[in-house]
């Protein structure tokens, strides 16, 4: 212990007599170690934000849609012919064992009115499940029943966007509001959602019973069609297995022959969020990793430095031997400077990252999340690099011969 005291106060001595070179030295780590922090919070801070995005959608969710038509030897999109029906989400919230809950819904857009505010939205028409489905709780007020539903009443939830731009700071519980000059009372505001994985607003939404969407608000000459069932297994281990249910229910119900195409489509959207949230991870490994490189730049500067400070105090070296000092004490003392070296540099270079993404933060309006880890991992680095590189001078320094050095001039 009292010689790794000595050593360190030796190494103390040697940095501060020469302080810009040490400086200059340690900036190869306080730019390596302050990159990687700051690169891997960017990263975790996006992926953060993937999450949450996933989250807001629902969990163990499938999306049906309707298929596609062929016209004139043209094959046009999904949803070009309304093949769904408010039957077909029913029997597959009855019929499918691996599904919790299934709910249809149809959209569209339309003006609201209230007194002389006005304001343009989507407006769905849903069943009470689609909330629970979409994890999206009432913050004020009531859901739908399904009495709304089969009534095909006028009354309506206001997401929170619609809200603020309709209302400002009046309550707006049952209030009357006008959609396509048709009036609706809200029974329900919605809890804030925020952007959705596409990065639109969900908040900006009016929810309305289905059957009042269809029968006076959106209409259809295909009565009863939907846009859409949103579908939720009842585990994430069934979710395959509700999608091959629904599936196979649709093709019966649908009566869709052998080799012929299928008029819908089932999407598990939980799989299709995963990856991206995936890629983002995968690709804040990446800056970690093209950040680390600016590491080894520092530690190679380190090694050069060492070299020369071995260089010049040979004579040193020399008369420490001579008095009694072992090689041992020579490399301990010549690799406590390194380590000490890239020690204060990843001090220095942690409050950098973390001030750097902090200000990327702010001045950028980019997520960032600085993560204990991450830190605890580059300063961990730093001292790797510092006994990686420093050992080789060090075993240089203790390796000279005492006569010699002695004699160096």
């Amino acid at each position: 212990m009292n010689e790794l005291m000595l050593s360190l106060r030796i190494a103390v001595r040697a940095l501060r007599t020469n302080k810009m070179r040490s400086f200059l030295t340690m900036l190869g780590i306080i730019i390596g170690i302050a990159s990687v922090i700051a690169m891997v919070a960017i990263g975790s801070g996006a992926s953060k934000v993937i999450s949450e995005q996933i989250s807001s959608m629902g969990s163990n969710m499938l999306l049906v849609l309707p298929g596609s038509l062929t016209s004139g030897g043209i094959r046009l999109g999904s949803g070009s012919i309304p093949s769904l029906t408010y039957d077909d989400a029913y029997a597959i919230q009855t019929q499918c064992p691996a599904v919790a809950i299934a709910a249809p819904l149809v959209r569209g857009g339309a003006q609201l009115v209230y007194g002389n505010m006005n304001w343009s939205t989507a407006v769905l028409g849903v069943t009470p499940e689609y909330l629970v489905i979409r994890d999206w709780p009432v913050s004020s007020g009531r859901n739908f029943s399904q009495s709304d539903v089969d009534g095909a009443t006028k009354n309506c939830l206001l997401g929170q966007t619609v809200v603020e731009n309709l209302f400002g700071s009046e309550d707006p519980l049952g209030k009357v509001i006008r959609i396509k000059k048709v009036p609706f009372k809200v029974i329900g505001i919605l809890d804030r959602k925020g952007q959705s994985p596409q990065g639109s607003d969900q908040d900006d939404i009016v929810y309305v019973p289905i059957k009042a969407a269809q029968r006076k608000l959106l209409g259809s000459q295909f009565p009863n069609t939907v846009n859409s069932i949103m579908v939720q297994a009842r585990s994430e281990e069934d979710l395959s297995r509700a999608e091959e249910q629904v599936t196979e229910l649709l093709t019966q119900r649908h009566r869709i022959g052998p080799g012929r195409d299928a008029d819908f489509t089932v999407r598990n959207l939980t799989e299709i969020l995963s990856v991206r949230e995936e890629s983002s991870k995968a690709m804040s490994l990446l800056l970690g990793a093209v950040a680390s490189i600016s590491l080894i730049v520092g530690g190679i500067g380190i090694m050069n430095i060492m070299l020369v400070s071995v260089t010049e105090r040979t004579r040193e070296i020399g008369i420490r031997m001579a008095i009694g000092a072992k090689q041992r004490d020579i490399l301990m003392q010549f690799l406590t400077e390194a380590v000490l070296l890239t020690f204060i540099g990843g001090i220095m270079g942690m409050l950098v990252g973390v001030a750097g993404a902090k200000l990327v933060s702010a001045f950028f309006d980019w997520p960032t999340l600085v993560s204990f880890n991450a830190i605890a991992m580059a300063i961990g680095f730093s001292g790797a690099v510092g006994i990686f590189f420093g050992f080789y001078p060090a075993r240089k320094a203790a390796s000279l011969n005492p006569i010699d050095a002695l004699r160096y001039e």
